[in-house]
This record gives structure tokens, C-alpha cells and sequence, in this order.
């Protein structure tokens, strides 16, 4: 190559440089490669040695971040780290643009063989509630316990006062969206959304609303943040439909791990009438109800989910010692 010859850059992977990702105090955040993608980690230290790990997995549209404050509730409990899904948070799409729950799913055992960390208590908000009942099905022997915050699973009649999130699955919603609205601030954005998924948005601390605003901004630079949101909205509307043991009311019949249920009376895109349907289901669950969370009760109550898996916890720790 001559010295006027402008080299040509290359073409995979290549995204224009946005904000770094916020860590809270004490949070630590890393990437890991594994085989098809690269994800990024957010960890707390445990407040001591020998603490059982666990794992949170964030759901639609969120990250890591969504659960700071319950990891931080939990120092003294688990050694506790929080994944962003291919395309989600700091972590790029998957090298093969696969957003399906059963390839959420495969990142997150891919993540827990190499870590060796297994077996851990597992969290799932939404759609990472849809992913983490995937990977205690199948991998039974990576998930001590299961905690699912209103996780997305398939609604037999959808509930009228419950936003569908096969909305966004359609084809063209998302132009269509876009477009509608190209004006709105990412502020505009944030109350949107915290007014979707919060029983009350008046809870959010002027300092919470401001990360978020952030947050929001540092998403829209992000080339593939669309891509993302939309496929995996219609992976996890097509994992509705699979049949026969792919099916994920099948696959939650088949959760061995001790599982706890969290729902919020005031979620508008999960309808809390699946709550009982999901505890007859998973085999071995107990069920707790916030009459005034909405879709993300570990954002909005931590303390309480905290309490409510420190219990689920005590449990599984008698059971161990009478087995």
C-alpha cells in the first residue's frame, strides 16, 4: 500500500463512541468473550468470603444497572453479579444477530460454565424472568434457587389492562415508532417509560430520573439499539408459540430449584393475574404480591424483595442441613 492510499476500515463490529456506562460506588464492571458473543458483567464485592453466588438477568430494554439496588441490598447475602444481554447495557449484539429467549439462554449458561460459578441463585426481571426459567429448566445444575420479578411468560388471554409486548414485535411498529417520536427529549423518553413500568414514577429520586435521562442518551447513539429491542421483543413473542417441550409454561413445570414468585399489583405489562397460574406451575414456589409495585418491584421495593429471597434462602439452607 502506498503512503496515499487510505486504508479501509473494517466493517464488523464498529460503533461510534458513546458516554461509558455508569458504575455505581462499589460496582465494578468487566467483559467477558465468550463463544458468540461478548458481554458485560457488573459485579458488588461481597461483604465477606465464602458468600453462594448468584446471578441477575435484566429484562426488555433494561441492563444491569436495574438491579444496583437490589445487588446492594444483598452484599452480606450473595456474591452477586448482573449481566447485559447481547445488544443490552455496555454489551454489543451477538456475532450472529440471534435475539430468540433460547439464545438469551445460551449466553447466560455460556456465562455460568466459564465462570464456574454455578450453581447460583438466579434472578429475572420480564424477559430476563423468561430467559432465567429457560436455563433452570434445561441446565438444571446451574440454578440453586430461582427468583423471577414478573417474568414474560406467555399469557393464555391477554389482559386488558396489560400493555402487549408482542406490540413491539410487529413488523414496521418500530419505524412507525421511531418516527412518531423523532422530537421527543430522551426526559420525554425516561418518564414514558418509568411511567410504563413503575406502580408510582413519584418514587423515583430526582437523582435516579437523571441517570436514567443518561442512560436513555447514551442508548439512542447506540446504532443497534433498536435492532435489539425489537428482536428480542419478537424472540420472546415467538417463544410464546413454540409447542411440546419448548413450550415455556412446559419448561416452568419442569423448574426443580426452589423458585420465588414476585409480582406488583400496578405492573401494566405483565397482568398479575398470571401470578397464580405461574405458582401452580413451578413445582416447588412460593408467591409474594406488592399491591403498589408495578413492573420492576426491585427497583421500586428492594428492601422488600430482598427480605422476601433472604427467606427463600433460610429455606434452602434448613432443607440442606435436614437432607
Amino acid at each position: 500500500m502506498s503512503s496515499t492510499e487510505v486504508p479501509t476500515p473494517p466493517t464488523a463490529n464498529v460503533f461510534p463512541k458513546v458516554l461509558p456506562v455508569r458504575v455505581a460506588e462499589g460496582e465494578r464492571l468487566r467483559s467477558v468473550r465468550l463463544s458468540g458473543a461478548t458481554l458485560s458483567v457488573r459485579s458488588r464485592p461481597p461483604a465477606r468470603e465464602g458468600l453462594p453466588p448468584a446471578l441477575f438477568v435484566h429484562g426488555l430494554g433494561g441492563s444491569s444497572q436495574n438491579w444496583s439496588e437490589l445487588m446492594l441490598r444483598l452484599e452480606d447475602d450473595v456474591d452477586g453479579e448482573a449481566v447485559d444481554l447481547p445488544g443490552f447495557g455496555d454489551s454489543p449484539p451477538p456475532d450472529d444477530g440471534n435475539y430468540s429467549v433460547s439464545a438469551h439462554a445460551r449466553a447466560v449458561i455460556h456465562l455460568l460454565d466459564s465462570s464456574g460459578r454455578g450453581p447460583v441463585h438466579l434472578f429475572g426481571n420480564s424477559l430476563g424472568g423468561a430467559v432465567s426459567t429457560r436455563v433452570a429448566a434445561v441446565r438444571p445444575d446451574l440454578v440453586r434457587t430461582l427468583t423471577l420479578v414478573s417474568p414474560a411468560l406467555p399469557e393464555i388471554r391477554v389482559q386488558r389492562t396489560a400493555v402487549p409486548t408482542g406490540l413491539l414485535a410487529v413488523p414496521g411498529v418500530t419505524a412507525l415508532f421511531t418516527r412518531i417520536s423523532r422530537d421527543w427529549t430522551p426526559e420525554d423518553r425516561v418518564r414514558g417509560v418509568m411511567g410504563l413500568c413503575y406502580g408510582d414514577p413519584a418514587r423515583v429520586t430526582p437523582e435516579g430520573f437523571q441517570a436514567a435521562v443518561e442512560e436513555m442518551e447514551r442508548r439512542l447513539r447506540l446504532p443497534y439499539f433498536w435492532d435489539a429491542m425489537t428482536r428480542s421483543a419478537r424472540g420472546l413473542v415467538n417463544s410464546y408459540t413454540l409447542g411440546g417441550q419448548h413450550n415455556m409454561w412446559r419448561q416452568a413445570a419442569r423448574v426443580l430449584a426452589p423458585t420465588l414468585l414476585v409480582y406488583g399489583a400496578r405492573d401494566q405489562l405483565v397482568g398479575h393475574r398470571m401470578a397464580r397460574k405461574a405458582e401452580r406451575t413451578f413445582r416447588d414456589s412460593r408467591l409474594i404480591t406488592l399491591p403498589d409495585a408495578g413492573h420492576v418491584a426491585m427497583m421500586e421495593y428492594p428492601e422488600a424483595v430482598a427480605a422476601a429471597f433472604r427467606d427463600l434462602l433460610a429455606s434452602t439452607v434448613t432443607a440442606d442441613a435436614g437432607s
